[in-house]
């Protein structure tokens, strides 16, 4: 199986009907640093992290690895998209797949950025590593997270308790390769 670290890095920038997701610059370094620091946002993530910290923490470019999208509306920073390889998944199902992560700023939720921005790194996920299954994490108390795994198309795996909550596990199957 490919290493999403060998998938050509970074692609040319995704645009939707309404977005773009590109590789992080140093001008998402407040907007990252807004982004963790924020009790909406990390919620279900295990709780904020402390501002001064991540001052001290955050790079100059934040997240620049392969699979760490920014998602910008009108230039601007709100939210990102990971795709990664589940290495350290307490799950074996998940264990070696892609694993889909994502955060939004609180002024973003609701308009729906998240599904186009989720939709739109899947396709691009399809067309460099197809036929590969991808995984997504979230607590079932997060019923937005909830409703957008189910519309994204993952159907549950399994639920498990982890980090004080019931998990669930989704897995969307794979885009049939084209030939």
């Amino acid at each position: 199986m490919e290493d999403l670290g060998l998938v050509a890095w970074p692609p040319e920038p995704i645009g939707t009907g309404r977005l773009v997701l590109r590789e992080p610059e140093a001008r998402d370094r407040a907007l990252f640093i807004e982004l963790l620091s924020s009790p909406e946002v990390n919620a279900f993530l295990g709780g904020p992290r402390r501002r001064d910290e991540l001052e001290r923490e955050t790079p100059e470019v934040p997240e620049r690895w392969p699979g760490s999208f920014v998602v910008e509306l009108d230039g601007a920073m709100i939210g990102q998209i990971l795709l990664r390889r589940a290495t350290g998944h307490r799950r074996p199902a998940a264990l070696g797949k892609a694993d889909l992560g994502y955060m939004f700023l609180p002024r973003a939720w609701g308009c729906g950025y998240a599904a186009e921005a989720c939709a739109a790194a899947l396709d691009w996920f399809d067309g460099v590593l197809p036929g590969e299954p991808v995984v997504l994490t979230t607590q079932t108390a997060n019923v937005g997270s909830m409703r957008l795994a189910a519309k994204l198309g993952f159907r549950e795996v399994e639920r498990f308790e982890a980090w004080g909550a019931e998990q669930w596990l989704g897995m969307r199957s794979p885009a049939a390769p084209s030939s």
